[in-house]
């Protein structure tokens, strides 16, 4: 059974609480419960932290454990982790860059991405319909 594992960043585990202006008020659980009804025939793992060092982790286990591709909204580590994209280019599991909210179309800190150039592509704008938009790319 192909895998995608879906990882967030800092704050996300906020969803449904969070700025429902930007992030809307949908739960990552209710999110992932979606996804997995929509897809039975693939094994969505999910991956939350608030620490940079974790998320490099779980990048690193994930090309070890032979998933099939990652869906990752870095949150604010997007702008501002080197660190996180030399994760993403040290491993051979595709990754696809994730935002819930158009980052262009925010505060200019937001629009330049560290990640982006190392992602097979990225998908922002669309909610949290977005990381379904990531899943489709990588099957």
């Amino acid at each position: 059974m192909k895998q995608i594992l879906i990882i967030n960043g800092p704050n996300l585990n906020l969803l449904g609480t969070r700025e429902p202006g930007i992030y809307g008020s949908q739960t990552m659980d209710s999110v992932i419960t979606g996804l997995r009804q929509r897809y039975p025939d693939i094994e969505l793992l999910y991956y939350q932290s608030n620490h940079e060092g974790d998320l490099i982790d779980r990048i690193h286990a994930a090309d070890k454990e032979g998933i099939s591709g990652i869906v990752l909204n870095a949150g604010a580590y997007t702008h501002t982790s080197l660190a996180i994209a030399d994760a993403i280019a040290a491993v051979s599991v595709p990754v696809v860059e994730v935002h819930i909210s158009n980052i262009s179309s925010r505060e200019p800190i937001r629009h330049n991405s560290l990640i982006t150039p190392v992602c097979r592509g990225i998908i922002a704008g669309f909610g949290t319909d977005s990381y379904r938009l990531a899943i489709e790319s990588l099957l």
